[in-house]
């Protein structure tokens, strides 16, 4: 499996794992919400195990029997009213996971790669510590609703529209900088400026996050 296949196999698990979470903050989505989470977990597995630069199966293996009878524990231990903020934190160190891996991508990188792969591979990473960041943050807060320790109210922020858009043009911008910059510290910039911006959106996705509800945009649409 190629670099890029790797990156793009961990943005599909990004993604599924926030349907899971949105799909398990309803009772009637639950089952559909557990769904997307087993399928993004089984594709991060593959990715990694499967990938170029996997030089040691048997660690990898040794982790997944350590993690797996973790989390048998953990879901035995903890009642079926309290499944949803238990996903909702693993959910947290999954985007967390993806933002480490996504500046490890970028740092360890294959140099002989032809200048549109490595436009590929750039925008990959960037998209990869983007979503990962959302979903760090944003779960982080539905665990605090969900426990009842941040108020259920939704954040309604004065001129949100503006904010969204502001927010998605920088992004934008910073992408388009990180992959046609051959400055490594202007690529280094705009990822942390963009880890930043994604960590904000998550935290504002996850105010909006009603309770028995949904998450929804950025600032609150």
């Amino acid at each position: 499996m190629s670099g890029g296949l790797v990156t793009a196999a961990y943005i599909v698990a990004a993604i599924l794992f926030i349907f899971s979470l949105a799909g398990l903050s309803k009772h009637e989505t639950s089952r559909q919400g557990n769904n997307f989470g087993i399928a993004g977990m089984a594709i991060a597995l593959l990715a990694t195990i499967f990938g170029p630069d996997t030089g040691n199966v048997a660690w990898i293996l040794v982790a997944m029997i350590i993690g797996g009878a973790i989390g048998i524990r953990m879901a035995k231990k903890v009642e079926m009213t309290e499944m949803p903020e238990l996903v909702a934190i693993l959910h947290s160190f999954v985007g967390l996971a993806a933002v480490l891996v996504g500046f490890n991508s970028y740092l360890y990188h294959d140099a002989s790669l032809a200048p549109v792969l490595v436009n590929i591979h750039l925008t990959e990473v960037f998209l990869g510590i983007f979503i990962g960041a959302v979903t760090f943050t944003g779960s982080i807060v539905a665990f605090g609703k969900l426990r009842g320790k941040i108020s259920s109210k939704p954040l309604m922020l004065p001129n949100r529209h503006k904010m969204n858009l502001a927010a998605l043009v920088v992004s934008f911008l910073l992408l388009l900088v990180f992959v046609r910059t051959e400055s490594v510290g202007l690529q280094v910039l705009a990822l942390l400026l963009m880890t930043i911006i994604a960590l904000a959106f998550g935290l504002a996705s996850g105010r909006f996050y009603r309770r028995g509800g949904h998450a929804g945009g950025c600032f609150n649409a």
